[in-house]
């Protein structure tokens, strides 16, 4: 998409981002929520992922903003610290005009300097074949379906699960704990 930037995110970014969010929960399924969190709530959610040291990015195009990502745990115990997962929500109007495609290799490389080994996409419903064909594009592998898990709009919905390796992936060590980078 001619024109676009990507960029880190800012406090004065939530709002649109918590409008994309919130149509995306009020009518789709790429998300299981069934209510939209407000602006605070969004707020303290941005605020979380960039404690943890992870990315909360934006696209825009001539000053609007079309989407976000960003990358959480994947799961709160400690040796899953090197994991993460992506989100990615794109307005409404602006879904398959490439701003997926500028988004998630942009996470995936904040995500890799900032030390993570694996990522992990879980696309809400089965039915999602762009994101899915999105992760793929984007060095993602299947990894399974977990077949109707979740409930919403009158019917049963599934949850995709895709992985790809960040940096040096499960080849090595992490840094820290490298027994030759200890003196």
């Amino acid at each position: 998409m001619n024109g676009l930037i990507v960029r880190a995110s800012t406090e004065a970014d939530v709002a649109r981002c918590a409008e994309i969010y919130g149509h995306h929960v009020l009518h789709g399924t790429a998300s299981f929520e069934e209510t939209a969190p407000d602006l605070a709530e969004m707020k303290k959610r941005r605020a979380t992922v960039l404690d943890l040291g992870l990315p909360y990015i934006v696209a825009e195009k001539q000053g609007r903003l079309l989407g976000y990502a960003y990358a959480g745990t994947y799961r709160p115990r400690p040796a899953y610290r090197y994991s993460v997962e992506n989100s990615i929500y794109i307005d409404k109007d602006a879904v398959g005009q490439g701003v997926g495609r500028a988004l998630l290799p942009a996470l995936i490389d904040l995500c890799t300097q900032a030390g993570r080994r694996q990522m992990v996409a879980i696309i809400g419903d089965s039915q999602h074949v762009a994101s899915i064909k999105l992760h793929e594009s984007c060095g993602f592998e299947m990894v399974g379906t977990f077949k109707s898990i979740g409930f919403k709009f009158g019917r049963w919905l599934d949850s995709v699960l895709m992985q790809r390796a960040l940096g040096s992936g499960d080849a090595t060590v992490p840094g820290e704990l490298d027994p030759s980078r200890r003196s």
